[in-house]
């Protein structure tokens, strides 16, 4: 393991503790997104990689799918996480916008964004596009921070002596009421530091 690789490994583990430390269990909650989602068929697409905490749980139970993100410096750090955990050969990552992917319509059955929404200025534009590449029988799967969770990463960020964590305008509960006049139903599934809907046609 090199000394980047070991930095991006110890970084991550640093990350969960931390969490975890105010109650926050990150590899827990991802396992609890997934249960929820189940059954997954078709193909699956993660959007918002981020550095890979869902990505590495989601590989671990031994899916197969495609990751995006805007940004490649993101995805870099998730392929090395995934690499230490022998999971990279289950992820094909990919740089795409979420506003304008560029997949075929209903190419997934299933489209997983995790803590991402909150970070996009156009969350409705994003989801639409979530809603064009999902099968007639599909679903889509967002979770993010609850209210507390969003104060608990202000605290973490003030704590790395970050700034204040980006937040944007448009909440689940809004992306809900829009999805469902559009016809989907949704389940709701929430925990103290997490919102989590599950969208169906």
């Amino acid at each position: 393991m090199d000394d980047s690789t070991a930095e991006i490994r110890r970084n991550y583990i640093e990350r969960v503790v931390l969490y975890k430390n105010f109650g926050y269990d990150i590899e827990e909650e991802r396992k609890f997104i997934i249960e929820k989602a189940k059954p997954l068929s078709g193909r699956i697409l993660e959007v918002g990689t981020g550095k890979g905490y869902f990505s590495v749980v989601l590989a671990g139970k031994g899916y197969n799918f495609l990751s995006v993100d805007v940004l490649a410096e993101s995805q870099e750090v998730a392929l090395s996480n995934l690499e230490y955990f022998g999971l990279d050969n289950l992820v094909d990552l990919k740089v795409e916008n979420a506003e304008s992917l560029s997949f075929k319509d209903s190419s997934f059955g299933v489209v997983f964004s995790v803590n991402m929404i909150h970070h996009l200025r156009n969350s409705f534009k994003a989801v639409d596009e979530f809603v064009r590449v999902i099968s007639d029988k599909g679903k889509i799967v967002l979770s993010d921070f609850s209210r507390q969770g969003l104060e608990l990463v202000d605290k973490v960020h003030a704590l790395e002596g970050k700034g204040k964590h980006h937040s944007g305008d448009v909440t689940l509960k809004e992306i809900s009421l829009y999805l469902f006049e559009k016809g989907f139903t949704v389940e709701n599934h929430s925990s103290k530091f997490q919102d989590t809907l599950i969208f169906h046609r």
